[in-house]
């Protein structure tokens, strides 16, 4: 073989051990970036997360990911794995997850799809708007800004000016991200009330005494704080609408207690049911101005749909069911609360406080005072002359 033959087999010899090489290093390099892309990146602790704000790059999230202890990928391999995974420069704003085992593909692409972290908030059936701002408050990470907001310029914020804010916020769960604030809860809770009340309103009992969605939303409020029990609240309702109908105060406690306020200290005495405010309704027929709690969908149903009946009182049973105990005439109620004030008397025979044997003893005198118990005992009152 000649010379020439002699270096043309060389060459060949040599590209085949260039292409062996390229082959090698580039089935290194693959597994090296399938390894980056798909092993749990390290540092993380449970519960951590990373913010994606607007305007942010691939370049300025790896930099996050550092700060928070990440050191997998150099920056070609992220930039390679967003532009196989699609999510280059579709990264969306929001709160990610960093939870131990997450992979960059997982991070990735939760990023692109935009599968930001939840947390939820909860408004309580039976709420008011005190306890409402004081749960806001507490919940993190939602950004706070109704604290500095007195009522009226909070409605104002959420869109509603004007508008009193009791009552107006629909008791459920609701699910916010990172950077979302107390005020874009409440508008959220604020509709979903607009439209549980319409629904309620669209459904009633055509010959119920309400004359407006307002209306039927206050006696909602009052069905839910006078009883716990669910079969309770038609029962109440349909009392209540009775008595509105024959032009009866309706003599409920917990109105009383929301007009008193701040100067509620656990009890009601004879003197409260008998100091005038404009929720006082043992001193004003009629509904009070405005709802005093937030109620929940089944006290709306109950205020649209009243159940029927003759009871016009009622007192709690004292019994530990939570039950009440319906009247139709005074003289039935009257016998209705001497049980109650028995039932009492005997729990409360041994720790009674001296505060409350008064307010006992003044109610066994004359049960017609609507009698008062502490906090921690069923109450005698509402509806209840």
């Amino acid at each position: 073989m000649g010379k020439t033959g002699k270096r043309g087999c060389g060459c060949l010899i040599v590209i085949v051990l260039l292409l062996a090489a390229l082959a090698a290093g580039g089935a290194w390099l693959w597994q090296r970036y399938q390894h980056f892309a798909d092993a749990p990146m390290s540092g993380l602790e449970k519960g951590e997360s990373l913010r994606v704000e607007r305007g942010d790059s691939l370049p300025a999230v790896v930099r996050k990911l550092r700060a928070a202890g990440v050191e997998q990928g150099e920056a070609l391999e992220w930039r390679a794995l967003a532009r196989q995974l699609g999510a280059a420069g579709r990264l969306q704003v929001g709160e990610y997850a960093l939870e131990p085992g997450t992979t960059p593909r997982q991070l990735l692409t939760a990023m692109r799809d935009g599968k930001v972290v939840s947390h939820r908030f909860t408004i309580v059936d039976g709420w008011n708007m005190r306890e409402l701002r004081a749960a806001l408050a507490r919940a993190t990470p939602l950004k706070q800004e109704a604290a500095q907001l007195d009522d009226a310029a909070l409605m104002k914020a959420i869109g509603r000016p004007g508008q009193h804010p009791e009552g107006r916020f629909l008791p459920e769960t609701y699910l916010y991200t990172g950077g979302d604030s107390d005020l874009d809860v409440l508008k959220r809770a604020h509709q979903a009330m607009d439209r549980a009340v319409q629904a309620a309103w669209e459904g009633r009992d055509r010959d119920s005494v309400l004359k407006s969605p307002a209306e039927l939303l206050i006696m909602a409020s009052i069905v839910e704080k006078e009883t716990g029990l669910a079969a309770e609240r038609p029962q109440i309702a349909g009392l209540f609408e009775r008595r509105l109908k024959l032009g009866m105060k309706l003599e409920t406690d917990p109105t009383v207690i929301y007009g008193l306020g701040a100067n509620y200290d656990g009890n009601i005495r004879k003197r409260d049911l008998q100091t005038d405010t404009p929720y006082n309704t043992y001193t004003r027929t009629g509904l009070p101005p405005t709802p005093i709690a937030m109620p929940g969908l089944a006290a709306l149903k109950a205020a649209a749909n009243p159940a029927p009946g003759d009871a016009l009182f009622f007192v709690a049973a004292g019994d530990g069911t939570g039950r009440s105990l319906f009247a139709a005439t005074y003289a039935q109620h009257q016998a209705n609360v001497r049980l109650y004030l028995q039932r009492y008397r005997q729990q409360r025979t041994h720790s009674q406080p001296e505060e409350g044997k008064a307010v006992l003893e003044e109610a066994e005198s004359d049960t017609a005072a609507a009698p008062a118990a502490p906090a921690d005992a069923p109450s005698a009152n509402g509806a209840r002359r």
